[in-house]
């Protein structure tokens, strides 16, 4: 009875120990505080209740403070609250204190809130980045075309990491300056001869301006000529050229057909006045002999006319058809 009495409450007290090891991370209060980091166990309690790992507070806290930096826990755990990245803002901090990069708490928040990679930033700020854009294809005045490739050295511009333009834009403006600079040159042998002419006109146009970025320099990795675009738009445009002549000489030509159709309609309607005002002849000549305006004898006489001019007519053929081959 004696035992049972024992056992049973230190049961119940081992229980209690057991949950509350579970809620309470002793173990990280003990690291926090043999790391100089003072953390009171009602704080760990208050983070659980707020539903906050209490690990991704401490341990972040604790390397910035071995770093030398000034941080809250409740800095720290507004900014997780808000949903960034704790650990990362802390290491960047790190980093660019080591750096001798001026970079501020709230800054960091801001820009690891905003969803760029603050860490990342402070990388590409001590360690410049080199972007590569794609071929770039451009024109000479001489009509040849040249396809370009180029390195941009960029480096993190802390200051306009908030609300400035990303790679992307540094490689269209990239792109664009390539083009500009290629088609103003009156030849592409220019440009095969002095292609730092491309880097330095790109560079005075200052591309960086409004990004997150600062371009340190601008190198063309290659160059290859590309087709000859001057001598195939004039093979186009003569070619062009031939349908619109053929177009034209066959609408000509289809004009002169519908004029000769017309003509020769024209023809078969005078034939067939002829043929009716030669049918009126024999009426005329009845008529005058009833009047007797025309006598037989004169009648006579033109019918031999008309009979010595048949036969004259077909002696002409004939003689025609002898001096034929």
């Amino acid at each position: 009875m004696n035992v049972l009495g024992y056992l049973i409450p230190g049961i119940v007290v081992l229980v209690i120990l057991v949950v509350f090891l579970s809620f309470v991370p002793l173990g990280l209060w003990i690291s926090a505080l043999a790391a100089g980091v003072r953390v009171s166990i009602l704080t760990l309690i208050g983070m659980r209740l707020r539903r906050v790992p209490p690990a991704s507070i401490v341990l972040p806290l604790i390397k910035a403070t071995k770093a030398g930096l000034d941080l809250s826990v409740g800095a720290l755990e507004a900014h997780y609250l808000a949903g960034g990245n704790v650990d990362r803002v802390v290491i960047s901090l790190i980093a660019a204190e080591r750096a001798g990069i001026p970079l501020s708490f709230q800054k960091a928040c801001a820009i690891d809130l905003a969803g760029r990679n603050v860490l990342e930033a402070v990388q590409v700020s001590v360690l410049p980045k080199v972007v590569e854009t794609p071929v770039v294809a451009a024109v000479a005045k001489d009509g040849i075309e040249l396809k370009v490739k180029a390195r941009v050295t960029v480096r993190t511009n802390i200051d306009r990491l908030i609300g400035g333009a990303t790679e992307a834009t540094i490689i269209a403006r990239v792109g664009e300056g390539i083009v500009t600079t290629i088609g103003s040159s009156n030849s592409h042998k220019e440009v095969l001869e002095n292609p730092d002419t491309i880097s330095k006109t790109v560079l005075e146009k200052g591309l960086d301006a409004g990004t997150a970025f600062e371009i340190l320099s601008i190198d063309i990795a290659d160059i290859d000529v590309g087709e000859n675009i001057g001598a195939r738009l004039q093979m186009d445009q003569a070619e062009a050229d031939k349908r619109v002549a053929q177009a034209k000489a066959e609408e000509r030509r289809a004009l002169a057909i519908a004029r000769e159709q017309e003509m020769k309609a024209y023809t078969q309607e005078m034939r067939a006045k002829v043929v009716e005002a030669e049918a009126e002849i024999p009426k005329a000549l009845a008529y005058a002999l009833r009047e007797g305006k025309l006598g037989v004898l004169d009648y006579y006489s033109l019918q031999n006319l008309q009979a010595d001019t048949r036969m004259r007519e077909r002696l002409g053929k004939e003689e025609e058809k002898g001096e034929g081959p």
